[in-house]
């Protein structure tokens, strides 16, 4: 019989013997995972938990929330506020920063959020997910919003969880890509993979095609040579998934290789892209690049972008590495 190995074990001994992690980001992680628990219980009760349907209320982004948007972010902030390892968080979901209160102890880490990524696919039951970043704070006493502003580069931990037909937790530390899956009869995490990659090469694309119109020339460039298939210039055929989550997509992505798209258009032209930087798009590229995988804006590395803002958005091509290249390359040409 293979022995089971918990998250808990594997952290332990990712700090144990690799020294690979400080014991203070161990526990942040182990807490991170059990809010993740906590919220796939929420998810999976669907209906019968009333936890279904609009909140009728708006996000910092303007969107509408989801009752499950509100019941992720708050079970994060409660599960990580008091354990002594964060000064403070950022949430998609929250227009400024949340600092530990000064009735706990405050830690050196600072944790970024995407509750409940996809959450408008809720309601019809698809793939839904929580993705994560985690930094560590800027020396200086005390905590502001500024101390979030910094690159991918900079991170320390990151991963998701994606609540589909299994609940699969997926997790870097800057040595490589480890994926866990829920075992509920136990109530932890167990070691499914370890060393995850991404194929080079793909022969699918994930991008939403009704946008077409409003995409810039390089990506229809790009999207038209893949449709022209075997008697294109790419001389294979190609097929198109689109969950419309990105955690759904990027979860495909990382387990059979493949290219997410999120480009900028021509019906927001001053926005850079629809997808947050520190939410979404930074925690996904480091996965994605620890994978073998590559992420850019279509014209720098995402990871090597300042954000200028806490909510900053970024245009998003990641997945396999040469078709990465190969968008990116197109918006570089004349």
């Amino acid at each position: 019989m293979t022995k089971k190995i918990s998250l808990t074990r594997y952290l332990v001994e990712q700090q144990r013997l690799e020294g690979h992690i400080p014991p203070e980001l161990r526990l942040l992680l182990e807490v991170v995972a059990r809010a993740c628990k906590r919220i796939s219980q929420a998810v999976s009760k669907g209906a019968l938990g009333d936890v279904m349907g609009s909140a009728e209320s708006e996000n910092v982004q303007g969107e509408m929330q989801k009752k499950l948007d509100i019941i992720a972010n708050e079970v994060l902030i409660e599960a990580n506020e008091w354990g002594g390892h964060l000064a403070a968080m950022a949430s998609e979901e929250m227009e400024g920063i949340y600092v530990v209160p000064n009735r706990y102890p405050q830690g050196e880490y600072l944790l970024m959020f995407d509750p409940l990524d996809g959450s408008s696919n809720i309601d019809v039951n698809v793939s839904i997910g929580t993705i994560f970043s985690v930094m560590l704070k800027p020396e200086g006493t005390g905590v502001s919003e500024h101390d979030f502003l910094q690159p991918g580069t900079k991170q320390v931990a990151a991963g998701y969880c994606v609540y589909g037909p299994q609940t699969t937790l997926v997790l870097t530390v800057g040595d490589g890509v480890t994926v866990f899956t829920l075992d509920r009869e136990q109530g932890s995490f167990i070691l499914t993979q370890e060393d995850l990659r991404v194929p080079e090469d793909t022969r699918e694309f994930a991008i939403n095609m009704s946008n077409q119109r409003h995409w810039a020339a390089p990506v229809t460039r790009y999207i038209d040579e893949c449709l022209q298939g075997r008697d294109g210039p790419r001389g294979k055929d190609f097929n198109m998934r689109w969950v419309g989550s990105m955690v759904a997509d990027v979860h495909r992505i990382l387990t059979r290789g493949g290219i997410f798209m999120y480009p900028w258009d021509k019906r927001e032209p001053e926005k850079a892209g629809k997808l947050r930087l520190l939410y979404e798009a930074n925690p996904m590229s480091w996965l994605i690049e620890q994978a073998g995988g590559s992420a850019t804006d279509g014209k720098r590395r995402i990871m090597d972008i300042t954000p200028t803002k806490l909510h900053e958005r970024v245009s998003v091509f990641m997945g396999s590495k040469n078709e990465v290249e190969q968008v990116t390359r197109y918006h570089s040409e004349p």
